[in-house]
């Protein structure tokens, strides 16, 4: 998986070169070597005008996409989803994130409560963690046993290259934190009660056992890290950077026009007889502000 690579814009477009001049430059970085907050903003500003046009790309040809971002907890892979969902349409770019399974869904076919899930013409889903719970989270915690493990291990690869087959374009993507920088985001988590909601018992369990995430991680690549849905590793010890690098390469993986529409004329209101009734009919919220 080569790491060589740039958005393909749309025909025109002049700032083809922009995310090697902000990777190339040092004044775009702090005293701690992270992307300065202003650089962020105005690329982060740039790309999601770039996803609007790949929305309405995906819109014009019926493309079927589907995104999936796995990786430990607070390694940042909500806060990238809400970027890309941040200025596109709910009913083209989805997002799904599944609760834990029913007592019904826990005896069917392990992919089964993904696939009413997946996109149709038209459409691009971001799956916010996937089947690939079952490799990671609940080996991890050791809610799947061994046999389930080892089937998923060997079942995944062909029913993803069975998506792909079916005309679905697969991207995966593991968001990689370090313990250091997951000990740090946990520890601001639990230092601001606003955000305290943010640290479950599951995160602190995965935490203690961060190695073991490890050799989950590495088992799931051995196995599904297939040429027709390759895993794309974004490190995101830099929160912003690693916003950006991931926006960037999911916009690199299609040739997009820009075709989105054009200025509309507003219509005029039409002069239709009508009496409303009285205003002190209603019940207003109080005017507080």
């Amino acid at each position: 998986m080569g790491q060589d690579w740039a958005p393909r814009l749309p025909a025109g477009a002049d700032d083809i070169g922009l995310i090697e001049e902000v990777s190339a430059s040092p004044d775009n970085y702090n005293s701690k070597g992270r992307l300065k907050t202003e650089v962020y903003e105005a690329e982060l500003e740039r790309l999601q005008e770039q996803l609007v046009m790949l929305q309405y790309w995906i819109q014009s040809q019926g493309l079927k996409v589907l995104v999936i971002f796995e990786g430990r907890g607070s390694a940042g892979k909500g806060g990238v989803i809400k970027r890309i969902t941040e200025r596109t349409s709910p009913r083209t770019v989805k997002v799904v994130a599944l609760p834990r399974p029913t007592e019904r869904q826990k005896t069917q076919w392990y992919f089964q409560r993904y696939v009413e899930h997946l996109p149709a013409a038209g459409e691009m889903v971001l799956f916010d963690r996937s089947w690939y719970n079952r490799s990671n989270v609940e080996w991890v915690m050791g809610f799947v046993n061994e046999t389930d493990h080892q089937e998923f291990l060997r079942s995944c690869p062909e029913f993803e290259r069975m998506l792909v087959r079916s005309g679905i374009v697969v991207l995966k993507y593991w968001f990689s934190v370090s313990f250091e920088e997951q000990r740090r985001r946990f520890e601001a988590r639990n230092a601001e009660p606003l955000k305290r909601w943010k640290l479950s018992d599951m995160d602190l369990a995965e935490h203690e056992l961060y190695v073991r995430y490890s050799m989950a991680k590495d088992t799931t690549f051995q196995y599904t890290d297939i040429k027709q849905a390759p895993w794309y590793v974004v490190p995101s010890d830099d929160k912003k950077a690693a916003r950006l690098n991931c926006i960037s390469h999911l916009l690199s993986q299609f040739d997009y026009e820009d075709v989105a529409p054009g200025v509309v004329d507003l219509p005029q209101m039409r002069d239709i007889p009508y009496v409303r009734p009285p205003m002190g009919e209603q019940t207003f919220v109080p005017q507080r502000f």
